[in-house]
Protein backbone atom coordinates (compact mmCIF):
# COMPACT_ATOMS: atom_id res chain seq x y z
CA UNK A 1 0.00 0.00 0.00
CA UNK A 2 1.33 3.05 -1.43
CA UNK A 3 1.56 6.18 1.17
CA UNK A 4 2.45 9.66 0.70
CA UNK A 5 5.03 8.97 4.00
CA UNK A 6 4.58 6.43 5.36
CA UNK A 7 2.49 3.24 5.35
CA UNK A 8 0.53 0.57 7.57
CA UNK A 9 0.99 -3.40 6.77
CA UNK A 10 0.74 -6.71 8.07
CA UNK A 11 4.26 -7.90 9.00
CA UNK A 12 3.57 -11.51 7.79
CA UNK A 13 6.11 -13.12 10.27
CA UNK A 14 4.77 -11.57 13.91
CA UNK A 15 1.06 -11.77 12.34
CA UNK A 16 0.85 -7.96 13.72
CA UNK A 17 0.33 -4.72 11.95
CA UNK A 18 3.44 -2.52 12.12
CA UNK A 19 3.98 1.21 10.18
CA UNK A 20 6.35 0.56 7.25
CA UNK A 21 8.84 3.59 6.13
CA UNK A 22 7.94 4.80 2.70
CA UNK A 23 10.59 5.15 0.36
CA UNK A 24 11.18 7.72 -2.35
CA UNK A 25 10.82 5.36 -5.39
CA UNK A 26 8.50 2.80 -4.07
CA UNK A 27 7.94 1.22 -0.59
CA UNK A 28 9.89 -1.76 0.88
CA UNK A 29 7.74 -4.83 1.15
CA UNK A 30 8.49 -8.63 2.10
CA UNK A 31 9.29 -11.01 -0.28
CA UNK A 32 7.87 -14.33 0.93
CA UNK A 33 9.81 -16.92 -1.33
CA UNK A 34 13.03 -15.31 0.10
CA UNK A 35 12.50 -13.99 3.14
CA UNK A 36 13.87 -10.30 2.47
CA UNK A 37 12.90 -7.08 1.98
CA UNK A 38 13.35 -6.29 -1.66
CA UNK A 39 12.65 -2.92 -3.43
CA UNK A 40 9.27 -2.58 -5.64
CA UNK A 41 9.24 -0.36 -8.57
CA UNK A 42 6.36 2.47 -7.80
CA UNK A 43 4.04 3.07 -10.53
CA UNK A 44 2.41 6.52 -11.41
CA UNK A 45 -1.33 4.77 -10.68
CA UNK A 46 -0.36 2.54 -8.16
CA UNK A 47 2.43 0.00 -6.46
CA UNK A 48 3.72 -3.24 -8.14
CA UNK A 49 3.67 -5.57 -5.55
CA UNK A 50 3.88 -9.96 -5.43
CA UNK A 51 0.83 -11.89 -6.34
CA UNK A 52 1.03 -14.41 -3.07
CA UNK A 53 -0.96 -17.12 -5.26
CA UNK A 54 0.60 -16.58 -8.56
CA UNK A 55 3.61 -15.46 -7.67
CA UNK A 56 3.74 -12.83 -9.93
CA UNK A 57 4.28 -8.98 -10.20
CA UNK A 58 0.48 -7.83 -10.45
CA UNK A 59 -0.56 -4.04 -10.80
CA UNK A 60 -2.16 -2.89 -7.43
CA UNK A 61 -4.47 0.16 -7.30
CA UNK A 62 -2.74 2.89 -4.81
CA UNK A 63 -4.47 4.19 -2.14
CA UNK A 64 -4.88 8.01 -1.82
CA UNK A 65 -5.79 7.00 2.19
CA UNK A 66 -6.94 4.59 4.12
CA UNK A 67 -8.48 1.55 2.72
CA UNK A 68 -10.75 -1.58 4.19
CA UNK A 69 -8.72 -4.70 4.51
CA UNK A 70 -8.84 -8.26 5.75
CA UNK A 71 -9.04 -9.04 9.59
CA UNK A 72 -6.75 -12.28 9.60
CA UNK A 73 -7.99 -12.72 13.36
CA UNK A 74 -12.20 -12.28 12.51
CA UNK A 75 -12.18 -13.52 8.84
CA UNK A 76 -14.16 -10.58 8.44
CA UNK A 77 -13.31 -7.10 6.53
CA UNK A 78 -12.54 -4.72 9.39
CA UNK A 79 -12.28 -0.63 9.27
CA UNK A 80 -8.57 0.22 9.31
CA UNK A 81 -7.49 3.46 10.48
CA UNK A 82 -7.12 6.37 7.51
CA UNK A 83 -3.84 7.56 7.69
CA UNK A 84 -5.01 10.61 5.37
CA UNK A 85 -7.69 11.92 3.48
CA UNK A 86 -11.16 9.75 2.93
CA UNK A 87 -10.96 5.92 3.87
CA UNK A 88 -10.90 4.26 0.52
CA UNK A 89 -11.79 0.67 -0.44
CA UNK A 90 -8.89 -1.25 -2.52
CA UNK A 91 -9.06 -3.95 -4.53
CA UNK A 92 -6.02 -4.75 -4.37
CA UNK A 93 -5.21 -4.84 -0.81
CA UNK A 94 -8.27 -6.45 -0.43
CA UNK A 95 -6.44 -9.38 -2.53
CA UNK A 96 -2.96 -9.13 -1.05
CA UNK A 97 -4.93 -9.89 2.30
CA UNK A 98 -6.78 -13.09 0.98
CA UNK A 99 -3.54 -13.63 0.20
CA UNK A 100 -1.99 -13.80 3.14
CA UNK A 101 -4.67 -15.96 4.89
CA UNK A 102 -4.16 -18.64 2.02
CA UNK A 103 -0.22 -18.50 2.35
CA UNK A 104 -0.74 -19.17 6.27
CA UNK A 105 -3.22 -21.97 5.33
CA UNK A 106 -0.71 -23.84 3.10
CA UNK A 107 2.03 -23.43 6.08
CA UNK A 108 -0.19 -25.05 8.32
CA UNK A 109 -0.91 -27.79 5.47
CA UNK A 110 2.95 -28.43 5.24
CA UNK A 111 3.39 -28.46 8.63
CA UNK A 112 0.80 -31.07 8.46
CA UNK A 113 2.20 -32.80 6.06
CA UNK A 114 5.69 -33.09 7.53
CA UNK A 115 4.06 -34.37 10.77
CA UNK A 116 1.94 -37.36 8.93
CA UNK A 117 5.19 -38.01 6.79
CA UNK A 118 7.09 -38.19 10.53
CA UNK A 119 4.41 -40.41 11.82
CA UNK A 120 4.05 -43.18 8.45
CA UNK A 121 8.17 -42.73 8.86
CA UNK A 122 7.80 -44.38 12.54
CA UNK A 123 5.43 -46.34 11.83
CA UNK A 124 6.40 -47.99 8.85
CA UNK A 125 8.41 -51.19 9.16
CA UNK A 126 9.57 -53.73 6.08
CA UNK A 127 7.48 -56.86 6.82
CA UNK A 128 7.52 -60.47 5.18
CA UNK A 129 5.51 -60.44 2.54
CA UNK A 130 3.13 -63.30 3.80
CA UNK A 131 2.32 -61.45 7.04
CA UNK A 132 -1.49 -61.03 6.91
CA UNK A 133 -2.67 -57.69 7.12
CA UNK A 134 0.74 -55.63 7.51
CA UNK A 135 -0.12 -52.13 8.19
CA UNK A 136 -2.59 -53.65 10.81
CA UNK A 137 0.65 -55.19 12.53
CA UNK A 138 2.78 -51.91 11.96
CA UNK A 139 0.31 -49.89 13.81
CA UNK A 140 -0.17 -52.52 16.85
CA UNK A 141 4.12 -52.47 16.85
CA UNK A 142 4.37 -48.47 16.61
CA UNK A 143 2.31 -48.33 20.00
CA UNK A 144 3.94 -51.44 21.12
CA UNK A 145 7.49 -50.00 20.80
CA UNK A 146 6.00 -47.25 21.74
CA UNK A 147 5.29 -47.70 25.08
CA UNK A 148 8.46 -50.32 25.74
CA UNK A 149 10.35 -47.06 24.74
CA UNK A 150 9.10 -44.67 27.29
CA UNK A 151 8.94 -47.82 30.28
CA UNK A 152 12.77 -48.19 29.24
CA UNK A 153 13.48 -44.31 29.85
CA UNK A 154 11.23 -44.42 33.20
CA UNK A 155 13.77 -47.33 34.49
CA UNK A 156 16.68 -45.99 33.07
CA UNK A 157 15.41 -42.21 34.89
CA UNK A 158 14.79 -44.84 37.82
CA UNK A 159 11.39 -43.61 37.66
CA UNK A 160 10.26 -47.02 38.00
CA UNK A 161 10.78 -50.27 36.66
CA UNK A 162 10.33 -50.90 32.94
CA UNK A 163 7.63 -53.17 33.56
CA UNK A 164 5.44 -51.47 36.21
CA UNK A 165 4.82 -48.74 33.80
CA UNK A 166 3.99 -51.43 30.66
CA UNK A 167 1.80 -52.62 32.94
CA UNK A 168 -0.13 -49.86 34.62
CA UNK A 169 -0.58 -49.13 30.31
CA UNK A 170 -2.25 -52.19 30.10
CA UNK A 171 -4.65 -51.74 32.97
CA UNK A 172 -5.52 -48.53 32.23
CA UNK A 173 -6.31 -49.27 28.51
CA UNK A 174 -7.63 -53.01 29.04
CA UNK A 175 -8.32 -54.34 32.08
CA UNK A 176 -12.38 -54.33 32.60
CA UNK A 177 -14.67 -55.36 35.55
CA UNK A 178 -16.42 -58.85 35.68
CA UNK A 179 -19.64 -58.04 33.44
CA UNK A 180 -22.20 -60.56 33.33
CA UNK A 181 -24.28 -60.96 30.24
CA UNK A 182 -27.60 -63.20 29.28
CA UNK A 183 -25.53 -65.80 28.38
CA UNK A 184 -22.71 -66.09 30.22
CA UNK A 185 -22.04 -65.06 34.15
CA UNK A 186 -18.91 -64.12 35.06
CA UNK A 187 -17.40 -63.53 38.45
CA UNK A 188 -14.10 -63.47 39.82
CA UNK A 189 -13.05 -65.60 42.45
CA UNK A 190 -10.09 -67.84 43.63
CA UNK A 191 -8.16 -70.80 42.60
CA UNK A 192 -5.99 -72.15 45.10
CA UNK A 193 -5.60 -68.97 46.44
CA UNK A 194 -4.56 -67.02 43.32
CA UNK A 195 -7.32 -64.47 41.57
CA UNK A 196 -9.25 -66.27 38.67
CA UNK A 197 -12.31 -64.64 36.19
CA UNK A 198 -14.68 -67.41 35.81
CA UNK A 199 -16.95 -67.61 32.97
CA UNK A 200 -20.04 -70.16 33.30
CA UNK A 201 -22.64 -70.00 31.19
CA UNK A 202 -26.40 -69.45 31.71
CA UNK A 203 -29.23 -72.24 31.17
CA UNK A 204 -29.88 -75.65 32.60
CA UNK A 205 -27.93 -77.03 34.84
CA UNK A 206 -26.24 -80.36 33.67
CA UNK A 207 -22.37 -81.38 33.49
CA UNK A 208 -19.90 -79.01 31.44
CA UNK A 209 -16.76 -79.15 30.35
CA UNK A 210 -14.11 -77.20 31.97
CA UNK A 211 -10.95 -74.81 30.65
CA UNK A 212 -8.25 -73.60 33.20
CA UNK A 213 -6.74 -71.11 31.40
CA UNK A 214 -3.31 -69.30 31.61
CA UNK A 215 -2.73 -65.57 30.03
CA UNK A 216 0.47 -64.62 27.98
CA UNK A 217 3.02 -61.27 28.41
CA UNK A 218 6.06 -62.83 28.92
CA UNK A 219 5.35 -63.64 33.14
CA UNK A 220 5.82 -60.42 33.77
CA UNK A 221 2.58 -58.53 31.98
CA UNK A 222 -0.92 -58.59 31.17
CA UNK A 223 -3.85 -59.94 33.11
CA UNK A 224 -7.12 -62.75 32.77
CA UNK A 225 -9.24 -59.34 33.26
CA UNK A 226 -7.24 -58.10 29.94
CA UNK A 227 -10.11 -57.20 27.56
CA UNK A 228 -8.57 -59.26 25.02
CA UNK A 229 -8.60 -62.29 27.23
CA UNK A 230 -12.34 -61.44 28.74
CA UNK A 231 -13.72 -61.72 24.90
CA UNK A 232 -11.79 -64.73 24.38
CA UNK A 233 -12.91 -66.68 27.46
CA UNK A 234 -16.40 -65.81 27.17
CA UNK A 235 -16.90 -66.32 23.60
CA UNK A 236 -15.11 -70.43 24.45
CA UNK A 237 -17.91 -70.48 27.39
CA UNK A 238 -20.64 -69.60 24.89
CA UNK A 239 -19.86 -71.99 22.01
CA UNK A 240 -18.55 -74.89 24.29
CA UNK A 241 -20.76 -74.94 26.69
CA UNK A 242 -18.23 -74.68 29.08
CA UNK A 243 -16.91 -73.28 32.70
CA UNK A 244 -13.75 -71.50 31.63
CA UNK A 245 -11.14 -70.25 34.66
CA UNK A 246 -9.32 -67.74 33.55
CA UNK A 247 -6.05 -67.28 36.00
CA UNK A 248 -3.97 -64.66 36.97
CA UNK A 249 -0.49 -65.77 38.45
CA UNK A 250 1.87 -63.75 39.99
CA UNK A 251 4.38 -61.59 37.67
CA UNK A 252 7.66 -60.15 37.72
CA UNK A 253 9.74 -58.54 38.59
CA UNK A 254 8.20 -59.38 42.11
CA UNK A 255 7.76 -62.71 41.65
CA UNK A 256 10.30 -64.62 39.71
CA UNK A 257 10.60 -68.23 38.76
CA UNK A 258 9.34 -70.61 40.39
CA UNK A 259 6.45 -68.51 41.62
CA UNK A 260 4.11 -68.29 38.37
CA UNK A 261 4.57 -71.98 38.07
CA UNK A 262 3.88 -72.44 41.74
CA UNK A 263 0.73 -70.33 40.95
CA UNK A 264 -0.36 -72.37 37.98
CA UNK A 265 -0.03 -76.04 39.95
CA UNK A 266 -1.88 -74.54 42.74
CA UNK A 267 -5.11 -72.90 40.63
CA UNK A 268 -4.80 -76.57 38.31
CA UNK A 269 -4.57 -78.69 41.47
CA UNK A 270 -7.80 -77.15 42.57
CA UNK A 271 -9.64 -76.88 39.44
CA UNK A 272 -9.06 -80.81 39.06
CA UNK A 273 -10.65 -81.20 42.72
CA UNK A 274 -13.70 -82.88 43.14
CA UNK A 275 -15.43 -80.14 45.37
CA UNK A 276 -14.66 -77.73 42.61
CA UNK A 277 -15.85 -79.92 40.05
CA UNK A 278 -18.86 -81.06 41.96
CA UNK A 279 -19.79 -77.19 42.94
CA UNK A 280 -19.95 -75.67 39.32
CA UNK A 281 -20.97 -79.03 37.54
CA UNK A 282 -18.08 -79.92 35.68
CA UNK A 283 -17.31 -83.19 33.71
CA UNK A 284 -14.44 -84.68 35.44
CA UNK A 285 -14.11 -86.59 32.29
CA UNK A 286 -14.00 -82.94 30.05
CA UNK A 287 -11.12 -80.84 31.03
CA UNK A 288 -8.39 -79.31 29.17
CA UNK A 289 -5.45 -77.05 30.27
CA UNK A 290 -4.30 -74.46 27.91
CA UNK A 291 -2.91 -70.70 27.57
CA UNK A 292 -0.66 -68.80 25.06
CA UNK A 293 2.88 -67.66 25.05
CA UNK A 294 4.21 -67.20 28.20
CA UNK A 295 0.85 -68.88 29.41
CA UNK A 296 1.31 -72.13 26.94
CA UNK A 297 4.58 -72.42 28.93
CA UNK A 298 2.71 -72.57 32.15
CA UNK A 299 0.22 -75.30 30.92
CA UNK A 300 2.52 -77.61 29.39
CA UNK A 301 3.93 -77.07 32.98
CA UNK A 302 1.60 -78.01 34.60
CA UNK A 303 0.55 -80.84 32.25
CA UNK A 304 3.70 -82.58 32.90
CA UNK A 305 3.35 -81.93 36.55
CA UNK A 306 0.20 -83.20 37.49
CA UNK A 307 0.59 -86.11 34.36
CA UNK A 308 2.76 -87.76 36.96
CA UNK A 309 0.56 -87.18 40.35
CA UNK A 310 -1.65 -90.24 40.93
CA UNK A 311 -2.91 -88.79 43.80
CA UNK A 312 -5.25 -86.76 41.96
CA UNK A 313 -8.96 -87.68 41.35
CA UNK A 314 -9.42 -85.97 38.02
CA UNK A 315 -6.81 -85.44 35.11
CA UNK A 316 -6.76 -83.19 32.32
CA UNK A 317 -7.66 -84.95 28.71
CA UNK A 318 -6.30 -82.47 26.96
CA UNK A 319 -3.84 -79.74 26.33
CA UNK A 320 -4.03 -76.35 23.92
CA UNK A 321 -1.14 -74.83 23.67
CA UNK A 322 -0.70 -71.31 21.51
CA UNK A 323 2.01 -70.22 20.39
CA UNK A 324 4.20 -71.31 23.26
CA UNK A 325 7.57 -70.52 24.76
CA UNK A 326 9.29 -73.82 25.77
CA UNK A 327 13.13 -73.54 25.88
CA UNK A 328 15.78 -70.81 26.52
CA UNK A 329 19.27 -72.52 25.19
CA UNK A 330 19.13 -71.70 21.92
CA UNK A 331 18.11 -68.24 20.19
CA UNK A 332 19.19 -68.85 16.92
CA UNK A 333 17.05 -71.57 15.92
CA UNK A 334 15.40 -70.71 12.35
CA UNK A 335 12.53 -69.07 13.68
CA UNK A 336 14.53 -67.16 16.01
CA UNK A 337 17.45 -66.16 12.82
CA UNK A 338 14.11 -65.52 10.68
CA UNK A 339 12.07 -63.41 12.70
CA UNK A 340 14.17 -61.83 14.67
CA UNK A 341 12.99 -58.02 13.32
CA UNK A 342 9.77 -59.28 13.43
CA UNK A 343 6.73 -57.20 15.48
CA UNK A 344 5.39 -58.03 17.94
CA UNK A 345 7.85 -60.26 19.82
CA UNK A 346 11.45 -59.02 18.67
CA UNK A 347 14.47 -61.54 19.95
CA UNK A 348 15.68 -59.33 22.07
CA UNK A 349 12.49 -58.94 24.05
CA UNK A 350 12.40 -62.74 24.57
CA UNK A 351 15.68 -62.59 26.09
CA UNK A 352 14.60 -59.95 28.13
CA UNK A 353 11.34 -61.63 29.38
CA UNK A 354 13.79 -65.10 30.19
CA UNK A 355 15.94 -62.94 32.23
CA UNK A 356 13.28 -61.89 34.23
CA UNK A 357 11.18 -64.42 34.72
CA UNK A 358 14.07 -66.49 36.07
CA UNK A 359 15.19 -63.73 38.14
CA UNK A 360 18.46 -63.37 35.77
CA UNK A 361 20.33 -60.41 35.61
CA UNK A 362 19.23 -58.10 32.56
CA UNK A 363 23.27 -57.68 31.93
CA UNK A 364 23.46 -61.36 30.54
CA UNK A 365 20.82 -59.95 27.58
CA UNK A 366 24.06 -60.04 25.36
CA UNK A 367 24.91 -63.58 26.39
CA UNK A 368 21.91 -65.03 25.61
CA UNK A 369 21.71 -63.82 22.09
CA UNK A 370 24.72 -64.88 21.05
CA UNK A 371 24.11 -68.46 22.10
CA UNK A 372 27.24 -68.06 24.54
CA UNK A 373 25.31 -69.49 27.52
CA UNK A 374 24.77 -72.71 25.67
CA UNK A 375 28.46 -72.99 24.04
CA UNK A 376 29.88 -76.26 24.24
CA UNK A 377 32.22 -75.58 27.09
CA UNK A 378 29.42 -75.21 29.23
CA UNK A 379 29.24 -78.27 31.25
CA UNK A 380 26.16 -78.20 32.65
CA UNK A 381 24.58 -78.83 30.06
CA UNK A 382 24.45 -82.36 29.07
CA UNK A 383 24.86 -84.14 25.30
CA UNK A 384 21.40 -85.64 26.31
CA UNK A 385 19.65 -81.82 27.63
CA UNK A 386 21.16 -80.71 23.61
CA UNK A 387 19.39 -83.53 22.28
CA UNK A 388 16.09 -82.40 22.79
CA UNK A 389 16.26 -78.95 21.17
CA UNK A 390 18.25 -80.40 18.23
CA UNK A 391 16.26 -78.74 15.23
CA UNK A 392 18.24 -80.02 12.95
CA UNK A 393 16.92 -83.16 13.53
CA UNK A 394 13.08 -82.13 14.85
CA UNK A 395 12.44 -80.08 12.67
CA UNK A 396 10.63 -80.39 9.22
CA UNK A 397 12.77 -79.36 6.25
CA UNK A 398 10.88 -76.46 4.83
CA UNK A 399 11.07 -74.80 8.29
CA UNK A 400 14.96 -75.53 8.29
CA UNK A 401 15.27 -74.01 5.26
CA UNK A 402 18.93 -72.67 5.04
CA UNK A 403 19.44 -71.59 8.28
CA UNK A 404 22.76 -72.52 10.28
CA UNK A 405 22.79 -73.78 13.88
CA UNK A 406 24.47 -71.25 15.82
CA UNK A 407 26.91 -73.25 18.37
CA UNK A 408 29.97 -71.64 19.72
CA UNK A 409 32.78 -73.85 20.86
CA UNK A 410 33.45 -71.49 23.70
CA UNK A 411 31.44 -68.97 25.31
CA UNK A 412 30.31 -67.64 28.71
CA UNK A 413 30.43 -71.14 30.69
CA UNK A 414 29.06 -70.86 34.65
CA UNK A 415 25.80 -69.07 33.11
CA UNK A 416 23.49 -72.13 33.81
CA UNK A 417 25.11 -72.63 37.38
CA UNK A 418 24.18 -69.01 38.04
CA UNK A 419 20.94 -69.26 36.24
CA UNK A 420 19.35 -72.96 36.99
CA UNK A 421 16.04 -72.31 35.50
CA UNK A 422 17.43 -72.31 32.22
CA UNK A 423 17.51 -76.31 32.14
CA UNK A 424 14.71 -76.58 34.89
CA UNK A 425 11.86 -79.08 33.03
CA UNK A 426 9.57 -76.72 34.79
CA UNK A 427 10.84 -73.52 33.19
CA UNK A 428 11.56 -75.14 29.66
CA UNK A 429 9.05 -77.71 29.57
CA UNK A 430 10.74 -79.07 25.78
CA UNK A 431 13.88 -80.08 28.23
CA UNK A 432 11.42 -83.07 29.70
CA UNK A 433 12.01 -86.69 28.81
CA UNK A 434 10.12 -88.85 26.66
CA UNK A 435 8.78 -91.03 29.20
CA UNK A 436 7.29 -87.46 30.94
CA UNK A 437 5.84 -86.52 28.03
CA UNK A 438 4.54 -89.92 26.79
CA UNK A 439 1.86 -89.32 29.98
CA UNK A 440 0.41 -87.07 29.18
CA UNK A 441 -2.97 -86.08 27.40
CA UNK A 442 -3.53 -85.15 23.56
CA UNK A 443 -2.12 -82.06 22.37
CA UNK A 444 -3.34 -78.90 20.23
CA UNK A 445 -0.13 -76.84 18.99
CA UNK A 446 -1.06 -73.38 17.52
CA UNK A 447 2.46 -71.59 15.64
CA UNK A 448 2.96 -68.82 13.52
CA UNK A 449 5.72 -68.52 10.30
CA UNK A 450 5.90 -65.27 11.65
CA UNK A 451 7.07 -65.78 15.01
CA UNK A 452 10.31 -66.90 16.67
CA UNK A 453 8.84 -68.72 19.02
CA UNK A 454 7.38 -70.95 16.03
CA UNK A 455 10.00 -73.79 16.35
CA UNK A 456 9.86 -74.38 20.22
CA UNK A 457 6.20 -75.33 19.44
CA UNK A 458 7.04 -77.36 16.46
CA UNK A 459 10.06 -79.23 18.27
CA UNK A 460 7.26 -80.01 21.18
CA UNK A 461 5.24 -80.85 18.78
CA UNK A 462 7.47 -83.75 17.75
CA UNK A 463 8.79 -84.82 20.52
CA UNK A 464 4.69 -85.76 21.74
CA UNK A 465 4.81 -87.72 18.84
CA UNK A 466 7.63 -89.16 19.31
CA UNK A 467 6.68 -89.89 22.81
CA UNK A 468 3.30 -91.78 21.36
CA UNK A 469 0.85 -88.80 21.86
CA UNK A 470 -1.95 -87.57 19.63
CA UNK A 471 -0.84 -84.52 18.53
CA UNK A 472 -3.17 -81.54 16.00
CA UNK A 473 -0.25 -79.27 14.80
CA UNK A 474 -1.93 -75.55 13.65
CA UNK A 475 0.04 -73.74 11.73
CA UNK A 476 -0.10 -70.52 10.18
CA UNK A 477 1.34 -69.27 6.79
CA UNK A 478 0.42 -65.18 7.57
CA UNK A 479 0.41 -65.58 11.02
CA UNK A 480 2.58 -63.72 14.01
CA UNK A 481 2.74 -63.85 17.63
CA UNK A 482 -0.10 -63.36 19.53
CA UNK A 483 -2.14 -62.90 16.51
CA UNK A 484 -5.03 -64.96 18.38
CA UNK A 485 -5.94 -62.32 21.29
CA UNK A 486 -5.83 -59.63 18.62
CA UNK A 487 -9.41 -61.73 16.74
CA UNK A 488 -11.41 -58.48 17.89
CA UNK A 489 -11.85 -54.88 17.73
CA UNK A 490 -10.13 -52.56 17.40
CA UNK A 491 -7.14 -54.63 15.59
CA UNK A 492 -9.52 -57.46 14.61
CA UNK A 493 -6.99 -59.28 12.81
CA UNK A 494 -8.43 -61.52 9.67
CA UNK A 495 -5.76 -64.23 11.00
CA UNK A 496 -6.68 -63.64 14.64
CA UNK A 497 -10.31 -64.50 13.97
CA UNK A 498 -9.40 -67.47 11.53
CA UNK A 499 -7.09 -69.52 14.58
CA UNK A 500 -9.25 -68.47 17.46
CA UNK A 501 -12.13 -70.33 15.64
CA UNK A 502 -10.24 -73.31 15.06
CA UNK A 503 -8.84 -73.24 18.07
CA UNK A 504 -12.37 -73.39 19.50
CA UNK A 505 -13.48 -76.06 17.42
CA UNK A 506 -10.46 -78.64 18.13
CA UNK A 507 -11.61 -78.27 21.27
CA UNK A 508 -15.25 -79.17 20.38
CA UNK A 509 -14.44 -81.61 18.88
CA UNK A 510 -11.68 -83.07 21.06
CA UNK A 511 -12.83 -82.46 24.53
Amino acid sequence: EVMVSWTEGLDLLSGTWVQQEALVGGTEGLDLQLGTLVQQEALVGGTEGLDLQLGTLVQQEALVGGTEGLDLQLGTLGQQEALRAVPYESPGQVHSSYSSVVFCAMRLRLAGAVLLAAAAYYVYLPLPSGVSEPWKLMLLDALFRSFMRASDAAHTLGVCHRVHLLNRVVSWVEVIEARSSPTVNVTDSTLGGVPTRVFQPNGESRLRRGVIYFHGGGWALASGKMRSYDLLCRKMAEDLDAIIMSVDYRLAPEAVFPDQYHDAVAASRVFLSGELLQQYGIDPERLCVSGDSAGGNLAAAVVQELSLDKSLQAKFKAQALIYPVLQALDFHTPSYQQNQAVPILYRPYMARFWLQYLGADSSLEPVLLANNHSALDERAISAATRSKLNWTALLPAERKKNFQPVVKEKGSPGVVDAVPGLIDVRAAPLLAEQEVLGKTPKTYVMTCEFDVLRDDGLMYSRRLRDAGVEVTSDHYEDGFHGCMVFANLPMMSSVGQRSMRNYIRWLDQNL
